[in-house]
């Protein structure tokens, strides 16, 4: 079981920055896809980033030229680099893991149902 940890969030004025970070523990497969995903009050959870255990990255449509997701494999620690921030942003920010199968990319595991282990999610609100 993997343990997840975020931690970053906190509040921006419309147009500022924030990076979240999200310790992992325990045993990652070597196939793995990780992401960010957020929640809004009354909304669905929907995904903002992926990356998987190649590096390869995916980015919602919404945030991409904003967003950066990237990992640092030696500190087993996932980070999301928001800049340009909306007020419409503002949502619980979760990080999770799953495994992917051989020859799979993120990109067929696209929403949150398909991610096995989760973290707590930090909170990341907007001023307009």
């Amino acid at each position: 079981q993997v343990q997840l940890v975020e931690s970053g969030g906190g509040s921006v004025q419309s147009g500022g920055s924030l990076r979240l970070s999200c310790a992992h523990s325990g045993y990652i497969n070597s196939f793995y896809c990780m992401g960010w995903f957020r929640q809004a009050p009354g909304k669905e959870r929907e995904g903002v980033a992926s990356i998987d255990s190649d590096g390869l990255v995916m980015y919602a449509d919404s945030v991409k030229g904003r967003f950066t997701i990237s990992q640092d494999k030696g500190e087993n620690t996932l980070y999301l680099q928001m800049n340009n921030l909306k007020p419409e942003e503002t949502a619980m920010y979760y990080c999770a893991a799953r495994i992917r199968a051989y020859g799979t990319r993120c990109e067929d595991y696209p929403s949150a149902n398909f991610y096995t282990s989760w973290g707590q999610g930090t909170q990341v609100t907007v001023d307009a």
